[in-house]
This record gives C-alpha cells, sequence and structure tokens, in this order.
C-alpha cells in the first residue's frame, strides 16, 4: 500500500505545472477521507438507533479490512486521469 515514486514527466500529462497537481491530489485525498468519516459516522448511527439503549464496551470488529490511503486513491486517480478539475481563477467574475 505504498505509495511509488512518481516521475515529473508522468504529472506533467495531466497538467503543467507539477505545483497545481499536487494541490489537485491533496484536495482529493481530503475529499476521500471527509466521505469516510461521513459514511463512518452514518453506520455508527444506525448501530445507535437500531440497538437497545445498553451500552457495552465495542470489541475490535473480526471483519475489519484495512482501506487504501486517501493518498495513495488520490494519486492513483490522479495518475490514470480520472479526476477533473478547473482553475476558478480563469472563470470569468459574474455581475451580481
Amino acid at each position: 500500500m505504498a505509495v511509488e515514486p512518481i516521475s515529473i514527466r508522468q504529472m506533467e500529462k495531466q497538467t503543467a505545472d507539477v505545483y497545481e497537481a499536487v494541490a489537485i491530489m491533496s484536495q482529493r485525498a481530503r475529499q476521500i477521507s471527509q466521505n469516510r468519516m461521513a459514511e463512518k459516522m452514518l453506520d455508527d448511527m444506525e448501530e445507535f438507533n437500531s440497538d437497545s439503549m445498553d451500552f457495552m464496551v465495542e470489541e475490535e470488529d473480526p471483519t475489519y479490512e484495512e482501506q487504501e490511503k486517501p493518498t495513495t486513491v488520490a494519486i492513483n486517480e490522479f495518475m490514470v486521469g480520472d479526476l477533473s478539475w478547473r482553475n476558478i481563477s480563469d472563470e470569468k467574475p459574474s455581475d451580481f
């Protein structure tokens, strides 16, 4: 699950600016992390609503599967070309 070294030339195929590429990948990793957190919170709320009010200490889940790290997923999506983005500064400002 470790992140492999990435060639700058490969990143330049997606965008000409390396800093832009890093910003895009970091934003996507943040989105993945937030989505996972929201899903976990929803699952916890469903368990809380369906269980009785008896509180017991939870033990480690035996069906736990380690997920790929958000950074690794974001880098892979970027390198394959699955991500799309737009520059807000390039857009024409609208009048109110």
